[in-house]
């Protein structure tokens, strides 16, 4: 399966196309939030979400039935932008499941510049 297909799938919200990646009984857990998804929820999840998106995958690790990616996912108008793991499982070159973990993009909290430890990372 191609990794990158799958997230320009998800990223611009092709719901049709974006269901030939899965298996019929795979699932979807968005840690975060507790949601558990079957494929259709996760399809009107991802494509109902307000809003035009983009992004880029910044990071790829491939294991023996799992691939891991990190993402930037951000809203064309630049207001929102945040990064997801995702851990995606896969069976017979299908997705069988997805863990998935956001998180929202922003400046480091106060506490932590006032003691001025760390430093941007780009």
């Amino acid at each position: 399966m191609d990794i990158n297909a799958y997230w320009r799938c998800c990223l611009h919200q092709k719901a049709e196309e974006l269901k030939t990646y899965f298996h019929e009984n795979a699932y979807i857990n968005w840690h975060n939030t507790n949601e558990h998804f079957t494929v259709d929820e996760f399809i009107q999840a991802n494509c109902e979400y307000p809003g035009k998106w983009d992004g880029e995958i910044q990071r790829i690790e491939y294991l023996k039935d799992t691939v891991i990616t990190v993402v930037h996912v951000f809203s064309l108008d630049k207001t929102i932008s945040c990064h997801v793991t995702s851990f995606i499982k896969f069976q017979n070159d299908k997705i069988i499941s997805i863990d998935e973990y956001w998180g929202d993009d922003g400046l480091p909290p106060t506490w932590r510049k006032k003691k001025k430890i760390g430093t941007p990372i780009r």
